[in-house]
């Protein structure tokens, strides 16, 4: 009876994917952490300015001095690599907030009003589906240029039809009930019953898909940052250090590669985390399963 009573007991009639989320969380929240409060420890002299290169020795390993050492040019890997968490995260939340902004109204209005409406935007929503988003990407981050807003558009084009397709099936489906035919017997207008009645049933699945591609965006912004499409050379940015860092390897620096790779793996492993767990919360025949 005592141990039950231990906050930590009740984690242990926690499911695997459960216990993963919140271990998840707990790597997101400390990335979220270290980019809010990146000006602060940079001013109490805990983190080093990421683009001074003048007062370091160039590939110096790491030490008390410099935690993960510097890079061929003088950049200090360990500011570089948690102030490239800002960017990041700036780039992922913005990508997928607007990727579910235009995709969750047009699945919305797609599934409820049906026939041409739905047809031409089905079939612009699987033109996108079709072309890998990595190279859509691509394409539109050399066409739109560098910037966190330009990065950002060109990323989350990949996502609208994935949460179109979720929320126009689930509309399609939900739009037949009894509810939504008494509310619009009473005279609810179109607008009332997607807004009201319709948006809370169909809304339940995004968040899975949000943290999901939220993972994703993360790969695909180093990526980008990796071809030389990303951010300015002087923000830091986990792909285009790890751009920077790939010859040194041949040279035997690999401080330079190791930690803004574990950084962007760390930080897709916590999302995915909270993506797996989130779908079993959200489905219970899934829960009941495991």
């Amino acid at each position: 009876m005592v141990t039950s009573k231990f906050p930590l007991g009740r984690f242990s009639h926690l499911s695997l994917a459960q216990k993963l989320m919140y271990l998840g969380i707990l790597i997101t929240l400390f990335w979220l952490f270290i980019a809010l409060f990146a000006p602060i420890l940079q001013g109490i002299g805990f983190l080093q300015d990421p683009t001074d290169l003048l007062s370091n020795i160039p590939g110096e390993s790491p030490s008390l001095r410099h935690w993960f050492g510097t890079n061929v040019r003088g950049y200090d890997v360990f500011s570089r690599t948690l102030l490239g968490s800002q960017a990041a995260l700036k780039v992922v939340f913005l990508a997928t907030f607007l990727s579910m902004a235009i995709g969750v109204p047009l699945g919305l209005v797609s599934g409820y009003l049906g026939g041409k409406v739905d047809k031409i935007l089905l079939f612009f929503m699987d033109t996108i589906y079709t072309i890998p988003g990595l190279l859509l990407s691509v394409t539109l981050a050399f066409i739109l240029g560098r910037g966190i807003l330009n990065v950002a558009i060109a990323v989350s084009i990949a996502y609208i039809p994935q949460y179109y397709r979720i929320v126009r099936n689930h509309t399609t489906s939900v739009k037949n009930e009894l509810f939504i035919e008494a509310a619009k017997a009473m005279g609810a207008t179109p607008t009332r019953v997607l807004s009201r009645y319709l948006f809370l049933n169909v809304i339940q699945s995004v968040p899975v898909v949000f943290t999901l591609n939220a993972a994703d965006a993360i790969l695909v912004l180093g990526g980008l940052g990796f071809l030389g499409l990303g951010l300015p050379e002087e923000v830091p940015e986990w792909g285009h250090d790890l751009k920077e860092a790939l010859p040194d390897l041949s040279t035997g620096i690999w401080w330079t590669t190791l930690f803004p790779g574990m950084a962007m793996t760390s930080m897709v492993v916590g999302l995915s985390f909270i993506g797996e767990g989130i779908s079993e919360l959200f489905n219970p025949t899934l829960r009941n399963k495991r």
